[in-house]
């Protein structure tokens, strides 16, 4: 967001240092944190570092009052009130859960009604765009009751500066019980000796509107706010009771019969300061204990700790982190949507350990850093980021992606050797499909980060590959929560398929997710040097040609269901793309399943043996011709929204697609249409983000997109080439620097003419494994017009793997 309008809260913000200068390569500058808080990005534009315990960020409420919430990252740019300012957030995610835990409300009124009477709009607070303002680390608004708040975070701690007005009552709500989706348990007290507000709330409900599996409680938050102004007065609430003067408070919200709480129910505190105070708050937050708070807040911050100088060091670690990656050149817009997309990349996962080591695992028991294990992290969509955004965070901080590996191993371990799907915090959701703990561990390693347990992870996963469990024969759950770590594995290791009835979310969509693990367990075993282990699963790998009926539509084979006899299905349920439940025949725009897409969008996730599929296909001119018309309709793009039969580059399913232009001998098309998808639906606005951000996936894709490069293969670290945005870039990582450069780089010359290699001229459109880990230097000859030789040769294209070789 450019630019102040309210001239006296900016004046005030000056006084207090917040718009200082800051230093050369101030990177963060070009982040916006409001893109994405738009169109279902789901985003939140508050304060918190990279990978933070603490994401301090404004709870707004829903524009339309037959909504439960705003978003599920607690913030719409289309909403008019504020509810509170919550200390937990997660990026970009797409079901509605828990964190926006403890909202916390300045207001200028008596508290006289419950603010349980409407968690979502008593006592809000009007607001506009032109009084708000966000950057790495701050977060910042004037809110239409006259109070002026100032967010900022530490690793494990927030700070907010509160400038209420004078003539009027000022008064802080701590809406503890409040939770984005609530909670089964919430205590509050007031110390007025030490102006100190903590408490606790137990919540989780990640997607439990959906289903009543998860709709439940696995984490506690613990929090010690510690305030530098005295508590004039006090009060508390239960549901509909208010107390004044009252210092405890007990109770949460319930999550209600369609899992989310339902109104009248919750408890809290309020606290009054002195009219006109300026009152700093520093609050430190712990899942282990209350003791582990204050002993988080001590250990990073102190009484005589500033906002500003808390700030100051957030901007600058932000710095630190977007300067991994320094670009040169481009438009401002281009730079604003690519640093704040490398911003976003890096918010995720979040840290999740105290300072003192502990934290509280997947079984409820307080555990301690694995032996070398730095950080222990929390909050992972395996089903999104296995695709790109561990391989970049990897890429950038091979130390990251290894505490990453070992989190997710301690997970497993915790959880009885189940590597569950979509973890969030100490809670296993099971939510979406497939088994992306193998990919994120495989890719993990193969893009540097080596200081885990990897043969013991590997061990893990296969054995998990290998025996059924009860919970992978169950339904519970299904379709969208299925329990197990292999939902109907058991059918799988029969009939080498997921058949139509097995435990599953989508049949079809999961024996290919299946299959992409197996090929990536085949990966990890290559690269730790069990060449029968990678043999064995290179061979699974190959089974989703079980599914591929050659005669499914009139324009050629699909991945479809199938059932256990072998048989293919007349007719089936159209289970996703309409409610109506009736059997149809198939067509490639059918949803039945699939996930979150199409037979259509599903046909191109082979993605590690693209010349195996395009043999399906009859051959590479037809995979050409079917890819053509995937992409396109009527000579323009149909990428976002044009129907089941064409790439939704705004979701996973799609986002590997344009790079198939390269296994095709057509690396041109490549070039082209990623630079339609940067320049048309990644913009520099709020709307800008495409869909849900997905805890940094669709970001991270965006920044290979920047650089003409792109980690197609899951578990390997081989690198597909298309066309730079920038005509230098350089990645600064531990192992060596990869080099970009592109002079010629503009809007208009996006071709590739040709590259060069470390100096080598090169036709291959993609580059091996060592480049990755090694670094070097990519010099491409760009161009306004195609150019159809390079790249367009036999060998020139990416491998593809089969039992046996890769080609």
């Amino acid at each position: 967001m450019a630019g102040w309008y309210v001239s006296g809260f900016a004046s005030r913000l000056r006084r207090v240092g917040v718009l200082a200068q800051v230093a050369q390569q101030d990177r963060a500058g070009e982040v916006d944190p409001f893109i994405g808080t738009s169109n279902g990005g789901n985003t939140f534009p508050g304060a918190t570092l990279p990978f933070g315990m603490v994401q301090f960020s404004p709870e707004a409420s829903p524009v339309n009052a037959k909504r439960m919430i705003a978003s599920p990252g607690g913030y719409e740019f289309e909403s008019k009130q504020l509810r509170g300012f919550s200390l937990t957030h997660v990026e970009g995610w797409g079901c509605a859960g828990g964190s926006g835990d403890v909202p916390m409300l300045p207001i200028t009124e008596a508290v006289t009604d419950s603010p349980s009477k409407d968690f979502r709009f008593q006592y809000a607070v009007g607001f506009s765009h032109a009084q708000e303002k966000a950057s790495p680390g701050l977060y910042q608004v004037s809110m239409a009751n006259g109070v002026d708040v100032a967010l900022t975070s530490g690793l494990r701690f927030g700070m907010a500066q509160l400038q209420f007005p004078t003539g009027k009552a000022a008064n802080l709500l701590v809406r503890t019980s409040d939770s984005a989706v609530g909670s089964t348990a919430s205590t509050t007290h007031i110390d007025r000796a030490t102006n100190t507000i903590m408490g606790s709330v137990t919540s989780g409900n990640f997607c439990g509107y959906i289903g009543t599996e998860d709709r439940r409680s696995y984490y506690t938050l613990y929090f010690a706010a510690h305030f530098d102004k005295q508590f004039r007065s006090t009060g508390s609430w239960h549901d509909g009771t208010v107390q004044a003067n009252s210092e405890t408070a007990e109770g949460g919200t319930g999550y209600g019969a369609k899992g989310f709480p339902e109104t009248g129910h919750g408890s809290g505190v309020w606290v009054g300061f002195e009219p006109g105070a300026m009152v700093h708050a520093r609050i430190g937050i712990s899942y282990v204990s209350l003791a582990n708070a204050e002993a988080n807040l001590k250990a990073e911050s102190s009484e005589s700790t500033t906002f500003d100088s808390v700030a100051a060091k957030a901007r600058a670690e932000w710095n630190r982190r977007l300067n991994q990656i320094e670009v040169t050149g481009g438009t401002a817009d281009q730079r604003r949507v690519f640093s704040t997309a490398l911003y976003h990349s890096l918010q995720t996962p979040t840290t999740y350990n105290d300072s003192n080591g502990e934290y509280t695992g997947m079984d409820g028991k307080v555990h301690r850093l694995a032996a070398g294990q730095r950080t222990e992290y929390a909050n992972f969509s395996g089903w999104d980021v296995y695709r790109s955004q561990v391989q970049l965070v990897t890429w950038l901080d091979p130390k990251v992606g290894s505490d990453i590996a070992q989190s997710l191993m301690n997970q497993s371990v915790e959880d009885g050797g189940r590597w569950d799907r979509w973890t969030h915090l100490s809670g296993a959701t099971h939510v979406m499909n497939g088994d992306p703990a193998a990919p994120s561990v495989a890719g993990i390693w193969a893009f540097g980060g080596r200081d885990f347990d990897a043969k013991a992870a590997l061990a893990s996963l296969v054995h998990a590959a290998e025996v059924p469990t009860a919970q992978d024969l169950s339904h519970d759950g299904c379709p969208v929560e299925c329990v197990g770590q292999r939902p109907g594995l058991d059918q799988y290791l029969k009939l080498h398929y997921i058949p139509i009835g097995a435990p599953a979310w989508g049949a079809s969509a999961d024996t290919l997710e299946d299959a992409t693990a197996d090929f990536s367990l085949s990966a990890l075993a290559g690269h730790l040097g069990d060449r029968a282990l990678q043999q064995r699963f290179v061979e699974r790998a190959q089974y989703w040609r079980n599914l591929w009926n050659p005669k499914a539509a009139p324009d050629g084979g699909y991945i479809m269901n199938r059932n256990a006899d072998g048989t293919w299905p007349a007719t089936d349920v159209d289970e996703d793309n309409d409610s109506d439940g009736k059997r149809k025949p198939f067509t490639p725009s059918t949803g039945a399943g699939f996930v979150e897409g199409s037979a259509a969008q599903y046909v191109w996730m082979v993605p590690f043996n693209v010349a195996g599929l395009f043999d399906q296909m009859g051959g590479r001119e037809t995979a050409t011709a079917r890819l053509d018309r995937f992409f396109y309709e009527g000579g323009k793009p149909a990428v976002t929204k044009a129907g089941p039969t064409h790439a939704e580059l705004d979701n996973e399913p799609s986002i590997g697609t344009p790079w198939l232009y390269n296994y095709a001998r057509q690396p041109w098309k490549t070039q082209q249409l990623v630079r339609q998808v940067l320049n048309t639906i990644w913009l520099p606005e709020p709307k800008g983000l495409p869909g849900n951000d997905d805890l940094g996936e669709m970001s991270s894709w965006a920044v290979f997109a920047y650089l003409g490069v792109y980690p197609a293969i899951p578990g390997r670290a081989e690198l597909v080439v298309g066309s730079p945005s920038f005509p230098r870039a350089v990645v600064h990582r531990p192992a060596g620097d990869v080099v970009i450069e592109a002079p010629a780089a503009s809007a208009a010359d996006f071709y590739v003419q040709g590259l060069k290699v470390n100096g080598k001229a090169a036709s291959k459109t993609w580059l091996p494994e060592n480049f990755a880990l090694q670094g070097g230097t990519l010099r491409f000859d760009l161009g306004a017009a195609p150019n159809e030789n390079w790249g367009s040769h036999a060998g020139d294209e990416p491998p593809s793997f089969e039992a046996g070789r890769s080609r």
